[in-house]
């Protein structure tokens, strides 16, 4: 009777994600699908500024930054660097980038000040960069948020410029390809883009009558009028899960929009199961808000969605054996849409269930560094704290910005 319940549970489960959980696992929502066409002859191509913060980034910014030079783009295009605090020569590989392309007049490389109480590294760096990008005259029409170790196809921005303008977008946000090389990215970077999109569903973040918002923080194109009015990246300034974070915060100010691509990749390589590990640790337990209950909630939802039925399938009887069976074929099912983004085999949907036992395990494992005052680790910098402490901070930030707003008025 007990395994009848549970399989009865887990199979309602599926059912509900599959039928009504945005369309998630049908990986839908593309920028090489519904494209807009380019904007009216009669009016000029948006003002772009990308803003990047990097910290020792050496090995992979000098590509970065040749793509976004690169582009096809009509438009004005520029890029902003802020080096925040590097050791590794990482402001010298991007003059030599943006000089080896003839470029070196668009970008402008700002020196990051030290981090104040209250922000996480990257969120203090973008705000520095959004500062300086906005100050420019004419003002950019769009900010470009993205990272140091994102390669942009030579035909990326004019797309998702010509998306957001013509869908009046606050918020237009690719999920970049990931790297999917090594043998732990083969196992772990299809799921986490699968876990992600269940998590958030882009059906839902890009309907307008939908109060989810969501991005990924690999590209985000923000319209920087919607983010002042919006507080501005102060506004999220110790969130660890920062696009996310922004997504619903812009879509309190207009439609939003978050796709898949192929066009924009990652470079950022995790050749090892430890770096997957640290990666998902970083900000698994903020996902949960540092909350034990949740915690706990949390685990034992996925034990009933992941383990429950492939347990069934195979050590079960009778009817819930059946049902187990069913379920997990559900499961199967529901994982081929992001295996073939990824140019993975169908029986990799087979592995899905101790995939997701690995997940449980990495969030255990982002409480207990949560606990032992390492939470949100990155590149020297314990983070966790702030984003947990963050409400106590709220007086910093005036001071913060007349200090950013002094540097961007300093002569280049």
């Amino acid at each position: 009777m007990a395994g009848y319940v549970l399989a009865t549970l887990a199979l309602a489960v599926w059912v509900y994600l599959m039928t009504a959980r945005g369309g998630y696992w049908l990986a839908g929502e593309r920028d090489d699908r519904h494209e807009p066409g380019p904007p009216a002859a009669s009016s000029p191509w948006p003002r772009v500024t990308a803003v990047i913060p990097a910290r020792d980034e050496a090995e992979t910014i000098g590509t970065t930054i040749r793509s976004l030079l690169g582009q096809a783009y009509p438009g004005r295009f520029d890029i902003v660097l802020v080096d925040d605090e590097s050791r590794d020569g990482t402001a010298a590989a991007a003059r030599a980038a943006a000089a080896a392309v003839g470029a070196a007049d668009r970008l402008t490389v700002l020196t990051g000040r030290p981090l104040p109480a209250g922000w996480t590294g990257k969120l203090w760096a973008v705000h520095q960069g959004v500062a300086q990008a906005t100050s420019a005259v004419p003002a950019p029409d769009f900010l470009l948020l993205t990272d140091a170790d994102i390669t942009y196809g030579t035909n990326s921005l004019a797309p998702l410029v010509a998306r957001a303008a013509a869908g009046g977008h606050v918020l237009t946000s690719l999920m970049v390809k990931l790297r999917c090389e090594s043998l732990a990215e083969r196992i772990f970077v299809p799921a986490f883009v699968y876990f992600f999109q269940m998590l958030y569903p882009f059906g839902w973040v890009n309907r307008r009558d939908h109060p989810l918002g969501a991005a990924a923080g690999g590209c985000m194109l923000v319209r920087p009028q919607a983010l002042a009015d919006a507080g501005g990246i102060a506004a999220i300034r110790g969130a660890l899960i920062d696009d996310c974070t922004l997504g619903a915060l812009l879509k309190k100010k207009g439609p939003v929009w978050l796709g898949l691509t192929e066009r924009v990749t990652s470079a950022r390589p995790y050749e090892h199961i430890e770096d997957i590990r640290r990666m998902v640790a970083r900000s698994a337990y903020a996902q949960l808000g540092y909350s034990p209950l949740m915690l706990a909630g949390c685990i034992l939802g996925m034990a009933l969605t992941w383990l429950a039925a492939p347990g069934l399938a195979f050590a079960g009887h009778g009817l819930a054996q059946a049902l187990g069976a069913a379920t997990f074929a559900l499961m199967i099912i529901s994982y081929q849409p992001i295996l073939r983004l990824y140019r993975r085999s169908p029986l990799w949907g087979l592995a899905l269930p101790l995939i997701a036992l690995a997940y449980m395990a990495f969030t255990l494992d982002s409480a207990y560094q949560h606990a032992r005052g390492r939470g949100g680790l990155w590149k020297g910098r314990v983070q966790a704290q702030v984003d947990a402490q963050v409400g106590r901070t709220v007086d910093d930030s005036p001071a913060v910005d007349r200090q950013v707003e002094a540097k961007a008025a300093e002569p280049k």
